[in-house]
């Protein structure tokens, strides 16, 4: 477990800053007819407009045969992550997670966020619904002196209390120096288990849900689905814990 200090946590928080500055813009331009390449271009320009680099442009991580060529990870309908901007134009009835990451003087934020375009139905809406709160659930069980085990499990007993799955192999994890370090934050767990929380500790909680069975299969393009083809949600904050208490450093 990585702990950061106040400075570090300063410069991490000016990342989540542009990241949330650039979402609050580029959100509302996720609607019917528009190009995912297009998208993503808009986002590279924000990021760099604002200060920041585009923390996935270029990245390869461990085990993955090329860089990340693009700024954003767009993942449609029943891609859990990690989806590529295709040349593809939005269509009433997608649902598509936007993940992005900043990076301001070496120092790294990242968050998701899950939107419907045009007309999506019930089940999709409420899929969003539910994996929005289960992150923000999960963020509440983030306190000094609480156990890592107490994020999942808050984020699964609200996934499941709603019928929904939380999808296998997928976690969050820490992040600031680097865009993934460690801990792994689980999206499951038990309360009272896992690692103490400390103050220092920038985390990134990320619930990825699904409307079907938990299995997930990885594409021809690297980017991970639901094995049944359901629909999957995937919702992200960067969190910080200080000695003042917990704070979200990417919220809009």
């Amino acid at each position: 477990m990585i702990l950061k200090t106040n400075e570090e946590i300063a410069k991490i928080r000016r990342a989540g800053k542009i990241l949330a500055q650039v979402a609050k813009a580029l959100l509302p331009q996720v609607e019917v007819g528009v190009n995912l390449k297009e998208l993503d271009q808009t986002a590279k320009k924000l990021i760099i407009e604002a200060g920041g680099r585009p923390a996935f442009l270029g990245y390869q991580p461990y085990g993955a045969a090329k860089p990340y060529m693009y700024t954003l990870c767009t993942s449609l309908n029943d891609v859990v992550v990690h989806g590529t901007p295709k040349n593809y134009k939005l269509k009433s009835g997608d649902i598509v997670s936007i993940d992005m990451g900043v990076v301001y003087d070496g120092y790294y934020a990242d968050a998701a966020w899950t939107v419907g375009v045009g007309e999506i139905s019930e089940k999709a809406q409420k899929l969003i619904r539910v994996a929005e709160k289960a992150l923000f659930d999960g963020i509440k069980a983030v306190n000094i002196g609480k156990h890592l085990g107490d994020i999942g499990a808050a984020i699964s007993n609200t996934v499941k209390q709603h019928g929904f799955s939380v999808v296998e192999g997928l976690t969050g994890h820490g992040v600031g120096k680097e865009l993934h370090e460690d801990p792994s934050v689980f999206n499951e767990g038990e309360k009272r288990t896992g690692p103490v929380l400390k103050s220092g500790l920038v985390i990134a909680i990320e619930p990825m849900i699904s409307a079907g069975k938990p299995q997930i299969v990885q594409l021809k393009d690297d980017s991970y689905a639901t094995a049944d083809g359901s629909l999957a949600a995937h919702f992200e904050h960067t969190v910080a814990i200080t000695e003042n208490g917990t704070e979200i450093l990417t919220l809009i």
